[in-house]
């Protein structure tokens, strides 16, 4: 009787391992992961890709910090990558895994928030400016005063994407300063000038590829890749990059450490550093990637798109967000907490 016991619970721990087997859960960003990148990843492993949508950096960490998320792998953007890693909630990559590691391009393996990539792999990468319908308004949009000092055609049409380190890297630039200051008098400047644009705002909120595209929005602080779709949906749509300074970012993939479907989350891992498969991450957001030799099966739209390709003038105002500390992140907090009000 015990040895027929201890077979079926074999037999029950066996299949519970099968059912486990050929899985993976992805935690990433809504309207940013390319359904034929998955469905190609699913027909060459066999392994079932199940996707979960947040809309913010904050959002997947709290959520991953709570603990039994489930999720194997997320999508941080880089000035998080180092709080995750402090915390503990992702794992050192174990490369010899990841035959393809070595496409990753050079200006972004030795990158100062996670040097020598070991643990991140790239997704993609961009900016964040202006997006207006220049229907509604035909003058400078390369400007932050679009949503700090809305000229008079955009009060009370103007959304503001709710992402806490995007919206005051910009309002410290518009103000004379740099993202993560500590300068106490700055940061009130940058408080009150934030305060005093809220009441002239429509909204702040996600969604603007749609939103801009049907014209239910005509201004927006947002994200390029997001408003290159809009403005192909939308001639009328278009991006600018503010002269006082804007954000870059690349968002990543990281392997959390209490992932549960280990080996398949490298074989992702590793499917998404082949050029081929970079592009088509590329071709659904239509942000740039990090990865070495995918421009050649990127869509011929986006070699010149003015989304993509920053302008000459432009090029040195563009700031790559790190992870903010001490008192600037205390000031950083503090007025965010104040604006949400």
């Amino acid at each position: 009787m015990k040895r027929l016991l201890s077979s079926i619970a074999l037999l029950m721990v066996t299949t519970g391992l099968a059912q486990a087997e050929g899985e993976l859960q992805l935690y990433n960003w809504g309207d940013y992961t390319n359904p034929e990148l998955i469905k190609k990843f699913e027909a060459e492993t066999g392994i079932k890709v199940t996707i979960t949508d947040y809309d913010s950096n904050d959002t997947a960490l709290a959520k991953i910090e709570a603990g039994g998320s489930g999720f194997d792998l997320v999508v941080p953007s880089a000035n998080y990558v180092p709080i995750y890693i402090e915390k503990g909630l992702i794992q050192e990559l174990d490369l010899s895994k990841i035959p393809h590691h070595s496409n990753i391009a050079p200006e972004w393996m030795n990158v100062a928030y996670d040097p020598g990539r070991k643990y991140t792999i790239p997704w993609q990468w961009g900016s964040t400016g202006m997006a207006v319908n220049q229907k509604a308004y035909s003058g400078d949009i390369n400007t932050s005063a679009i949503f700090l000092d809305p000229p008079p055609e955009l009060v009370g049409k103007v959304n503001v994407t709710p992402e806490m380190n995007d919206v005051l890297a910009l309002a410290t630039m518009y103000m004379g300063g740099e993202p993560c200051s500590e300068d106490a008098e700055l940061m009130k400047k940058v408080r009150d000038k934030l305060l005093e644009a809220k009441p002239k705002w429509l909204s702040m909120d996600y969604g603007m590829t749609e939103k801009m595209s049907n014209n239910d929005v005509v201004a927006s602080l947002y994200w390029n890749g997001a408003i290159f779709r809009a403005r192909l949906a939308n001639p009328d749509v278009k991006y600018g990059y503010p002269k006082e300074g804007f954000p870059l970012w690349m968002d990543q993939v990281a392997l959390l450490k209490d992932a549960k479907n280990v080996e398949e989350a490298y074989k992702f891992l590793d499917f998404i550093t082949l050029p081929e498969n970079a592009a088509l991450i590329s071709a659904f957001a239509r942000y740039a990637n990090g990865i070495t030799g995918s421009e050649e099966f990127m869509p011929a739209d986006m070699k010149d798109a003015p989304e993509i390709v920053i302008p000459d003038e432009f090029k040195d105002k563009g700031h790559f967000l790190m992870t903010c500390t001490g008192k600037a992140q205390d000031y950083i907090t503090a007025i965010w907490t104040e604006l949400q009000k």
